[in-house]
């Protein structure tokens, strides 16, 4: 296997914007490249994750391709999916030899359209659709489960959004942030029972991308690259009642392959959009909250920018160790209804 790094990265969010795809791609991939001290023409291989439900067109993806620049030709690909799984596919084709340095990305507009909405097209398309549950009421679903078996609380739910309110205050692209106790958070009135206002992801436009490098080139690339030491994603079954909601086994089942928790994780940066995610999430790898510091970013639920807040999720991990405050991270992201699949990305600065 070839040693492969994190190296640079970038970010952009905002509640909304008029831009279109590309011009929100543009900056933000010329500051990832910047980050790394890259030329577009050292780059071997791109790859992209969105979502053409999001646009509302047939390939849209592929307009993509003039935010990168396709003269000289280039070697791009795309997945249907978060930006964390075009990071997957682009540590394989390092591992292959067909490319040493790749820049991955993904990007989504949120404010075009009604996304809890838009999103559940990828429920079940006999049973599950036809009903017209959205995104909130089947989380809604999920955290009342795990509530009546008794693995989270209430007052657990809003332990994780006051604290990731409190970290927004230095994210940079943080759509929320604030001070707030856990009382007066539970004070609120619930906006879909069991879930309160702050149990919601604050929803966002914007593009996460992020260089990855192997071995002497992600050296010369970076002082400090995060290694990734293992990477790997499962999915649970498609129809939420058959699947175990509150054990998430497709995540234990990633975390146990990535070896998670073959020694401490300094920072955990966990892709849950919805506060009882991060708790289910949290204990599905087996980390211990009072020695792993979780979300530091404030998470997707202070920014969640659809189809980037997964790999947003590692490239934040990742940075902890290009800084030197941290030496070995996890980054997390899920996609589908309920935390349907997940991937884990382990990563050590030595």
């Amino acid at each position: 296997m070839r040693d492969v790094a994190v190296v640079a990265s970038a970010h952009s969010a905002v509640p909304a914007t008029t831009d279109t795809p590309i011009e929100l791609l543009i900056p933000v991939i010329n500051e990832a490249l910047a980050n790394a001290g890259l030329e577009r023409r050292e780059v071997d291989f791109w790859c992209h994750g969105s979502c053409d439900y999001l646009v509302g067109q047939p390939f849209s993806f592929v307009s993509a391709v003039d935010a990168l620049g396709a003269w000289p030709p280039i070697v791009e690909s795309h997945v249907e999916m978060d930006g964390a799984w075009a990071l997957y596919e682009a540590w394989l084709k390092i591992q292959t030899g067909e490319a040493d340095t790749a820049l991955v990305f993904g990007n989504g507009k949120s404010s075009v359209a009604d996304m809890f909405r838009v999103m559940a097209l990828q429920l079940d398309p006999y049973v599950e659709a036809p009903l017209g549950p959205d995104q909130i009421a089947l989380a809604g679903l999920q955290a009342r489960v795990a509530l009546d078996a008794g693995v989270i609380t209430e007052a657990d739910m809003a332990e994780v959004a006051a604290r990731s309110l409190r970290d927004a205050k230095t994210n940079p692209v943080a759509i929320t942030s604030g001070e707030f106790t856990v009382e007066q958070l539970l004070a609120a009135d619930k906006v879909r029972d069991p879930l309160r206002a702050h149990d919601i992801p604050a929803m966002a436009d914007g593009v996460t991308a992020v260089v990855i490098a192997a071995g002497d080139r992600a050296r010369d690339l970076a002082t400090r690259p995060a290694w990734i030491r293992a990477i790997d994603h499962r999915i649970d079954a498609q129809r939420i009642g058959g699947r175990d909601l509150v054990g998430v086994p497709s995540a234990v089942a990633a975390a146990q392959r990535c070896g998670v928790g073959g020694d401490r994780v300094d920072v955990a940066e966990i892709h849950a959009p919805f506060t009882h995610e991060e708790l289910l999430v949290t204990r599905a790898l087996g980390l211990d909250a009072a020695t792993t510091r979780i979300n530091p970013s404030g998470g997707a639920l202070v920014s969640n920018v659809l189809m980037a807040a997964g790999l947003a999720r590692i490239a934040r991990a990742a940075e902890k160790v290009l800084d030197g405050s941290a030496d070995r991270v996890v980054g997390h992201a899920t996609q589908g209804p309920c935390l349907q699949q997940n991937l884990v990305c382990v990563m050590e600065g030595a």
